[in-house]
């Protein structure tokens, strides 16, 4: 007999698509109150709530979760959509510092957040682009 290896993704070990809401909720959230996220603030929008809808899906989709977010936007990428952005070095910096301090916040288990923020650090280095 051979044994069945289950691996869970990810968005599974985080918890579903309801601590994603909570990781990008908490996101959004110190990107709008901290001061040292200031510059990552002043990119966005007044209103944050198409953004917390769509980071929530790309997330899910980016962690194994549902892939909506992915079906609802063929051929788009954060690089993508993030282009015509200007991203400083700066600007990348905080971004994932909110990030590691959302999943902090929200009790990601440590070794999944180290591992998703070194992703999240790859992902904010090619996004500069200023």
């Amino acid at each position: 007999m051979t044994a069945t290896v289950e691996v869970q993704t990810p968005f599974e070990t985080i918890g579903g698509g309801e601590a994603v809401r909570r990781i990008v909720d908490r996101f959004y959230d110190l990107m709008d109150s901290v001061p040292a996220y200031r510059d990552l603030r002043a990119l966005h929008a007044d209103d944050l709530g198409p953004m917390r809808h769509s980071l929530t899906g790309f997330l899910s989709a980016w962690l194994g979760g549902p892939r909506d977010w992915f079906d609802s936007n063929p051929g788009k990428c954060m690089m993508s959509l993030h282009a015509a952005v200007p991203i400083p070095n700066i600007v990348a910096d905080q971004w994932v510092d909110a990030m590691r301090a959302a999943m902090r916040d929200t009790s990601v288990d440590n070794a999944l957040a180290d591992q998703i923020a070194v992703a999240f650090q790859r992902i904010g280095s090619g996004m500069i682009n200023r």
